[in-house]
Order: structure tokens, then C-alpha cells, then sequence
């Protein structure tokens, strides 16, 4: 395709902004809105801190955003919220921005089965996107879509849970961010390759030991529906929000920002 033409499609892209200038300069405005992510990465990489900025930004644009904990209690959870200097308190007061943990959504459903078949996943992604309707959910996060895995039978369901969420979400003009946790060695995306491979879209996030110092890092993998760039970034939580500078090859650090 000429430049031209693909810079006036790369226009037409409906995005998502996230509100983290170098996540969007990176791709290219945003997100394409109704994709699909998976924010992946080891332990203390700052996945949450990441995907929490993007609904507070969200609620602050006037989208409706949800976040669903897996694991831990969303109370425990906003006791440890980095400070942001742009956080509000109206904001959840408001109804612009949700919490909900997923045991409360199982004990409602009577999902009480050590492991998931077909059938309960059918009624947890309908259970899922019924809330996203009744509160119009235009940022969703899922944190964590690993703990959720571990309660489905194969790889098949995984698949058959990630497609059918994604879809559906899609339609409705939903942008989700799935969290997925993974070792440090990881040679993959994602604890059972499934949820790389229909995901819209791939940030890796990781720890790089230089000098010794250990830094965070983002690498944007694979987003689909708009050019973006791959190079490795270093992230930095502060409480103006997340910061991302160029990995300079040889593992030094630009001096400015993305």
C-alpha cells in the first residue's frame, strides 16, 4: 500500500487512547478501539499499575471502564494504587469507574466446579458481557486471565473463552486489556500460547538488569489495525502516571521521553 494511502487509513482508525503518551505514540494514536490485548508479563513488571491507568484515563475521557480482579480483593487492591495525582474519588462515586471482583460474579452464578466446561464458560462470558452492557463498558481489564484459565478443562476451552469474550466485546465497542502472568524465562506470550495467538494485540512487559539497577520494560509485540513500534522501552511508575523512554541499543537509556 503507498505511504499516503496507508497514513489516510492509519486516520480512519477509530482508537482508544490509553492516556500514556508514549503507549500512544507508540501506537500510532491508541489502541483500535474493540481490540483485544494481552498486558503479559512477570511479577512486579507493573501490569496492573498500567491497566489501572488506562480506565482512570478512560473514566476521565467520560468512558465508562471496569476492572475485574481475579485474585485479589479490589479493596485490598485500591489500598496499594500508586497515588496518582490524576486519580478521583468522584470517579468511581460517579459510576465512571467500576470494580468488581470475580468470585462475587461465581458465587452469583453458582459456578462452584474446580474446573470449567463449555457450559460454564458460556454462562461467564454471558454473565461478563450483561455487565458491560447495563453499565456500557468501553475499557474492561481483566486481571487476571491466567487465575482464570487455571479452573479450564484444555486449551480448546481457553480458546473457546478468549474468542468468545473478545467477540462479543468487540461488537460493543469494547477495548479489553487481558492480564497474563508468566516467569521470567517464558519463551512464550502467555502460560498456555492460546491467548497469544487470538489476541489482537501483545505488550510485554518485563525486568532488565543494567548496572545493577533493575528496570522495567515494554515492548509492544503485535497490535492489529495499526502500524505501531517494537522497540523496547523502559517504564517508570511515578505518580503522574507511567513513564516510557527508548532502550537505546547496548542497553542504555535516551534521555527524553517517547
Amino acid at each position: 500500500m503507498p505511504s499516503k494511502e496507508r497514513e489516510s487509513s492509519e486516520d480512519r482508525v477509530d482508537r482508544c487512547v490509553v492516556g500514556i503518551d508514549g503507549l500512544d505514540n507508540i501506537l500510532n494514536g491508541g489502541i483500535p478501539r474493540g481490540n483485544t490485548v494481552l498486558i503479559t508479563g512477570s511479577v512486579g513488571t507493573g501490569k496492573t499499575s498500567l491497566c489501572l491507568e488506562f480506565l482512570v484515563h478512560g473514566a476521565l475521557y467520560g468512558e465508562s471502564s471496569l476492572y475485574i480482579s481475579v485474585t485479589e480483593s479490589t479493596d485490598k487492591l485500591l489500598k496499594n494504587i500508586i497515588p496518582y495525582d490524576f486519580f478521583e474519588e468522584k470517579l468511581v462515586k460517579d459510576g465512571r469507574l467500576h470494580f468488581l471482583d470475580i468470585p462475587v460474579i461465581y458465587d452469583r452464578l453458582g459456578l462452584d466446579k474446580p474446573e470449567f466446561g463449555y457450559e460454564e464458560i458460556h454462562i461467564l462470558v454471558d454473565a461478563i458481557v450483561e455487565v458491560v452492557k447495563e453499565l456500557r463498558i468501553k475499557r474492561l481489564v481483566v486481571d487476571s486471565i491466567t487465575s482464570v484459565s487455571y479452573r479450564l478443562k484444555s486449551e480448546e476451552i481457553i480458546r473457546e473463552f478468549v474468542l468468545r469474550l473478545g467477540s462479543v466485546l468487540s461488537g460493543l465497542g469494547c477495548t479489553t486489556l487481558l492480564v497474563a502472568e508468566i516467569a521470567p524465562s517464558y519463551e512464550r506470550y502467555s502460560t498456555y500460547g492460546v491467548e497469544e495467538a487470538i489476541a489482537d494485540g501483545i505488550i510485554v512487559m518485563g525486568n532488565l538488569e543494567r548496572r545493577g539497577d533493575l528496570l522495567r520494560t515494554l515492548q509492544v509485540v503485535k497490535m492489529r489495525g495499526t502500524m505501531h513500534s517494537r522497540a523496547k522501552y523502559v517504564l517508570d511508575l511515578t505518580t503522574t502516571g507511567v513513564l516510557l523512554v527508548p532502550l537505546l541499543k547496548g542497553g542504555s537509556v535516551a534521555a527524553g521521553g517517547a
